[in-house]
């Protein structure tokens, strides 16, 4: 057992489901799950927290499957262009998406103190944001939410 986010699960089983679900989708949308592609999920899968390019490059390097940034930001944006990854604004990172292949619209909890980030989602019709947007006649197509606080690790620690 590991732990996403914020509660503790299977980890093995965790990385083989996501790999399997982008495996199925690009099968069915006739897409190209590189092994560089495939790599840099498993390894945003294996840590299961916010990456840098620069982090994941680093890994690529390692295992000699490339050394130049544009092959890390290649194969990031086809992740989060298909929606197996999404990049974290705040901290300029990236982090492996908890519901591949499900439409739905990410919120981030980020930990100020530890950098920990825990994905749950929400409809983007319900709420005051939706309600807004509906009395505006706009139609949300799509948004990201991220919010900082302590995660439940930093909450019980000591303050200094």
């Amino acid at each position: 057992m590991g732990s996403i986010g914020f509660t503790t699960h299977d980890h093995a089983t965790c990385i083989s489901d996501c790999v399997a679900a982008a495996d199925q989708r690009c099968l069915e949308q006739g897409l190209q799950l590189t092994p560089v592609r495939r790599r840099v999920l498993q390894i945003l899968l294996q840590q299961h927290q916010s990456l840098g390019a620069y982090d994941i490059l680093d890994h690529l390097r390692e295992e000699g499957l490339g050394s130049q940034p544009p092959v890390a930001y290649r194969a990031l944006d086809f992740l989060v262009k298909h929606g197996f990854a999404h990049k974290i604004e705040r901290l300029n990172a990236f982090i492996a998406c908890t519901h591949p292949g499900d439409s739905h619209a990410p919120v981030f909890m980020i930990c100020r103190q530890c950098n920990a980030v825990a994905e749950t989602h929400t409809n983007l019709n319900d709420g005051q944001l939706g309600q807004l947007a509906q009395e505006a006649g706009f139609q949300i197509e799509g948004t990201v939410v991220e919010v900082e606080g302590l995660c439940p690790k930093c909450q019980d620690l000591p303050a200094s």
